[in-house]
């Protein structure tokens, strides 16, 4: 492999190190771990020996129960989703952790936005759909094009601009249609009907 030039801060001890004193790791931006070899060797022998301050703490969990990693609960098996790579077959977080966070991922990958900000504009709108104006705000609207967002919507607000395909054209016909070019017959008699012109 050949050798890079520079250096980098190790984050856990705060020396000035060269690269080659930092482990790979590719999802990192610049391809190298954030601590330096030496720090991460004297992390993992005091989490091994179970010194202080090292690792997680041992809990006494009883027979069909697991201890989740986020909330520090001990919950029955029941409240983990399977995985088979894991060492019992369950998730390290409960399933109401799971979804917590899945919701929160699931703003800031699509979005770009945390729940606090979303909540910010909820609550700017009134807690209602920017629409219909009835409706409780749930859902996160945005330009396709862009992906900029927009506001937040009720279901049926935004599934409505998604099905108008967001072009304004559309949408203004659909108003037009909708404030009296109905295109139903009229009933006149029973059985008898008028046309629109």
């Amino acid at each position: 492999m050949p050798e890079r030039a520079g250096s980098k801060c190790c984050v856990r001890c705060g020396a000035d190190r060269p690269l080659t004193a930092f482990g790979i790791k590719r999802s990192n931006m610049d391809g190298l771990q954030k601590y330096c070899r030496e720090c991460s060797t004297r992390y993992h022998r005091r989490a091994l020996s179970g010194e202080a301050g090292a690792g997680r703490p041992r809990v006494d969990v009883p027979e069909g129960g697991k201890l989740c990693t986020r909330c520090a609960e001990v919950k029955p098996c029941s409240e983990f989703h399977r995985k088979a790579s894991a060492p019992d077959g369950l998730h390290a977080q409960c399933k109401a952790c799971r979804a917590v966070a899945g919701r929160a991922g699931h703003l800031k990958r699509k979005y770009g936005i945390t729940e606090a900000e979303r909540d910010r504009m909820i609550a700017g709108q009134g807690g209602l759909c920017c629409l219909c104006l009835r409706a409780p705000a749930v859902h996160v609207d945005h330009c396709h094009k862009t992906g900029k967002v927009r506001g937040v919507l009720c279901f049926n607000c935004n599934t409505g601009l998604g099905l108008l395909k967001e072009n304004p054209d559309r949408i203004l016909r659909a108003a037009e249609y909708l404030e009296g070019h109905a295109w139903k017959p009229t009933i006149v008699a029973q059985g008898v009907y008028r046309q629109p012109s």
